[in-house]
C-alpha cells in the first residue's frame, strides 16, 4: 500500500512538472513566433515602398519590353509594374480630386516602371547602388523612391527588433529559472535517496541516468503539448486575419515549433543536471534543511 501510495506521488510529481514546464515553453514560444513574425512584417513593409524608374516619350516599344524583362530578371526585383502616362495622369488627378478638363491640355506625366523590391534589398544604400545602374539607360529620365520612409523603417526597425530579441532573451532567462526550480523541487522529494545511492559508491553518471531520462521524457512531453496550443494559436490567426495569414509562412511556424521543441529538451535536460548534482554535493546534515 505504501509503495502504491509513493508510486503516485511520483507520478503526481511528474505531471505536474510538465503542465509547469508546458505552460512556460507556451510563454517562450510566443515571444520566439513575435520575433519571427516581426522579421517578416519589416520585410513585408520594405518590399511595399515602390521605386519609380520614369521613362521618356520617346522610348519604342521594343526597347521598353527588353527594359522590363531585363528588370525583371534581377535578384532583388519582386514585382514590376508599367504604368503608361495616361495611367499615370488618372491616379493624379483621383488623388488631387481634379478633372482631367481642368488641366492643362498636354500629359505632362510620364510613363513609369513601379518596381517593387525584395524587403531584405530595400534600403537606402543598396538603391543609391543601383539607381546609377537604372539611369544609364538612356530612355530612363530620372528614378524616384520614398527616401523619407525609408529612412524611417532603416532607423525604427533595428531599434524595434533589439528590444524584441531582448524581451525574448529575458524570457528566455526567466524560462530557465522556472523550469530549473521545478526540476528542482520534482528531484528534492528524491534527495535521501541519491544520498543513498551515492554513499554505496554509485558513480554519479549513474545516479543521474534516471533522472536526465526522466528530464527527456517530460521536456518532449512539455515540447508537444506547448506546440499543440502554438500551433492552435497560429492557425486560429491566419483563420481570422488575411493580413496576419500573409506573414504567417511556413518558415515561422516551423522554426517556432523546433525552437519550443529543442528548448524544452536542452533546458530540462540541463536543469536535471544542475539540480541532480546540486544534491549529490550536498552534506548528510543538509539534507534535512534544503
Amino acid at each position: 500500500m505504501a509503495k502504491k501510495k509513493k508510486r503516485n506521488g511520483g507520478s503526481y510529481n511528474v505531471i505536474t512538472t510538465c503542465i509547469s514546464t508546458t505552460l512556460v515553453l507556451i510563454l517562450l514560444g510566443a515571444a520566439i513566433f513575435f520575433v519571427t513574425m516581426a522579421r517578416n512584417f519589416s520585410n513585408q513593409v520594405r518590399s511595399e515602398m515602390p521605386i519609380a524608374v520614369l521613362l521618356k516619350d520617346s522610348i519604342p516599344a521594343q526597347t521598353l519590353k527588353s527594359l522590363q524583362a531585363e528588370l525583371k530578371a534581377k535578384p532583388y526585383v519582386q514585382e514590376i509594374k508599367y504604368i503608361s502616362k495616361e495611367e499615370g495622369a488618372k491616379e493624379i488627378y483621383a488623388s488631387m480630386d481634379l478633372n482631367p478638363g481642368e488641366f492643362i491640355s498636354d500629359n505632362p506625366i510620364l510613363a513609369e516602371l513601379e518596381l517593387r523590391l525584395k524587403g531584405e534589398y530595400t534600403t537606402k544604400d543598396f538603391i543609391n547602388k543601383i539607381t546609377p545602374e537604372i539611369k544609364k539607360n538612356p530612355y530612363v529620365a530620372d528614378v524616384h523612391y520614398p527616401i523619407e520612409e525609408i529612412d524611417n523603417l532603416n532607423y525604427l526597425i533595428p531599434i524595434i527588433g533589439t528590444i524584441l530579441l531582448s524581451v525574448a532573451g529575458l524570457l528566455a532567462f526567466i524560462t530557465f529559472a522556472l523550469i530549473h526550480n521545478t526540476m528542482r523541487m520534482s528531484i528534492y522529494s528524491r534527495r535521501f535517496l541519491i544520498h543513498s545511492m551515492r554513499l554505496v559508491g554509485a558513480r554519479w553518471s549513474f545516479i543521474r541516468r534516471p533522472f536526465m531520462k526522466q528530464a527527456f521524457g517530460i521536456g518532449f512531453i512539455s515540447a508537444t503539448l506547448a506546440n499543440g496550443a502554438l500551433y492552435a494559436g497560429i492557425w486560429y490567426l491566419s483563420q481570422t486575419d488575411s493580413y496576419m495569414a500573409q506573414l504567417l509562412t511556413n518558415e515561422v511556424t516551423i522554426f517556432t515549433m523546433g525552437s519550443v521543441l529543442v528548448c524544452g529538451l536542452v533546458l530540462t535536460l540541463l536543469c536535471a543536471f544542475f539540480s541532480v548534482n546540486h544534491y549529490l554535493r550536498m552534506r548528510s546534515n543538509d539534507l534535512f534543511l534544503k
